[in-house]
């Protein structure tokens, strides 16, 4: 995500002739110098991951059986994760239309791109590849409640679309979806917030700046407050939204968002490291990392 939107489509190759922007993953074209990149990027997370990702992407994440040597199969990953929530995954050239994105969510498609970083982008890349999407999203699609929620709100982006509202939806997507915290059920409230946003999954940098790091505001998740905060495309972010549960996610699919709109509009929008007397703080961390990197992909 580029913007406040899902974006424009992304890169010089045009439209596909798919009116749903889908195209064949070519997965047998995949270079063993591109299955390498997906290795490194592999091997890296997952040894950072465990104590920091809540239980549901670790889970996830075995579930799906992904191969360390090599990107993904589409076909085969869609196999895995239509048996357990009824999605699966769709290659797509890059970032694609809004109407588009919801449409294939609100089906249980998750559009995917299907090209990996250089070997020189490793800690960061602007527009989502392989590795983004699939590592860092398709775990917590293997969860029913999750799996519920991203549904919810591609028919939810349909609608804001409609009504003019789509800044504010895509700042829900941003700090839930995207950079979501959550209280890790059964463990202490000081040590247990875990990472379930797949921006953060995806991102070693950020893995640790999120969890560890003083500087950036924990704040508990409140859909008013969201909507009406922008976000960071190119560094870390400076506030992150907790969530105490996933029912909490799957809570907003039944929200009538109209009257929410309708009290944010003409609120003035707070900026990304704006701390609010309303805000509940959550604590956590005492890391060396520092506002101002840019943010890892």
């Amino acid at each position: 995500m580029k913007s406040e939107k899902h974006g424009a489509a992304a890169g010089d190759g045009g439209k596909p002739d798919n009116p749903d922007w889908t195209i064949d993953q070519g997965w047998d074209g995949y270079t063993a110098a591109e299955h390498h990149v997906w290795k490194t990027l592999f091997e890296r997370q997952g040894k950072l991951l465990p104590g920091r990702a809540c239980d549901e992407f670790i889970k996830g994440l075995g579930s799906l059986t992904l191969d360390a040597d090599r990107i993904p199969d589409f076909r085969r990953l869609s196999d895995v994760l239509a048996k357990r929530t009824g999605w699966q995954v769709v290659a797509v050239p890059g970032l694609v239309p809004d109407e588009v994105f919801f449409d294939h969510l609100a089906n249980r498609r998750f559009p995917a791109g299907q090209f990996i970083r250089r070997p020189d982008q490793l800690d960061y890349l602007e527009e989502p590849d392989v590795f983004h999407d699939v590592f860092g999203h398709v775990p917590m699609l293997m969860h029913p409640v999750f799996a519920d929620y991203m549904q919810a709100y591609g028919v939810g982006g349909l609608r804001a679309g409609k009504l003019g509202v789509l800044a504010n939806l895509a700042r829900v997507y941003w700090y839930t979806v995207e950079f979501g915290l959550i209280e890790q059920d059964g463990i202490e409230q000081a040590d247990g917030l875990r990472i379930y946003g797949s921006g953060i999954a995806s991102s070693h940098a950020e893995t640790l700046f999120a969890l560890d790091d003083t500087s950036p505001n924990r704040v508990r998740f409140d859909v008013e407050r969201v909507m009406r905060t922008r976000y960071r495309i190119d560094d870390f972010q400076e506030t992150y939204f907790v969530i105490q549960g996933f029912d909490e996610l799957l809570d907003l699919a039944w929200i009538d968002f109209g009257p929410i709109y309708d009290r944010v509009k003409g609120q003035r929008e707070i900026e990304p490291g704006v701390v609010l007397a309303t805000d509940r703080a959550i604590t956590r961390g005492t890391g060396a990392y520092h506002h101002g990197g840019k943010r890892a992909g």
